[in-house]
């Protein structure tokens, strides 16, 4: 992704201030307002929090697509508002994704009360660490908001007609796929959403990174798009 979003940047006539990994980490104290507008934090999930709260902490706008880190997003909502400063994270920066969130909200809400068994599966590629993805549980978190039968989600198959299965797969090559069945005895509903590279997850950080400019606050993509 940080090759995706540097060259991408480049071609959109950015300058790039720093870039930042785990060789030079240290230069993370380097940055503020001054000679970065926004810091683009596509990391790991044992670091992002540290990476995220010191950019706060120094006066840098942030974004996000780090998953697997969520635990710590109630602290990072306090302190940027706190300080005044922005903060915004999506567990996927598609266009098509965060349309499809919708889309699984309107379906779930639908279904509920059918009868119609739900499950979802999402298919990613080997080197990503975290599962289920964070698109899926963005997923899951907003089937269980409207979908009356069920209550909490499991990475794994499970026979509790309360819970929301979650399948995942790493395979190789697959930047993202997730799909969202009901199932029942006479007949089967799907939707699905799959990318075909990273490059739409990698425009869309770089087109929010450009919006957050004159922003404030905790914000989402629901902002970004308005809707």
């Amino acid at each position: 992704m940080g090759k995706v979003i540097h060259s991408i940047l480049e071609d959109r006539g950015h300058t790039i201030s720093y870039i930042i990994d785990q060789d030079n980490g240290d230069d993370l104290a380097l940055l503020n307002s001054s000679n970065t507008d926004v810091a683009i934090e596509f990391t790991r999930p044992e670091v992002a929090y540290d990476n995220i709260n010191r950019c706060i902490d120094q006066g840098v706008k942030v974004i996000s697509g780090t998953t697997g880190w969520l635990d710590h997003l109630p602290t990072i909502e306090e302190k940027t508002k706190a300080l005044g400063g922005a903060f915004f994270y999506a567990s996927n920066f598609s266009l098509g994704v965060n349309l499809f969130f919708h889309l699984n909200r309107y379906l779930a809400r639908l279904m509920s009360g059918t009868g119609y068994e739900v499950e979802m599966k999402e298919i990613h590629h080997t080197e990503k660490l975290d599962q289920p993805s964070g698109t899926a549980i963005t997923l899951a978190e907003g089937l269980l908001d409207v979908h009356e039968e069920k209550s909490s989600w499991v990475n794994e198959p499970s026979k509790d007609s309360r819970a929301l299965s979650i399948i995942s797969e790493r395979l190789a090559n697959v930047p993202g796929t997730h799909t969202v069945s009901y199932r029942s005895a006479e007949d089967s509903i799907e939707i699905k959403h799959q990318a075909f590279s990273r490059q739409g997850f990698a425009l869309g950080a770089v087109k929010v990174a450009e919006w957050i400019q004159d922003k404030k606050g905790f914000l989402s993509m629901d902002d970004y798009l308005n809707i």
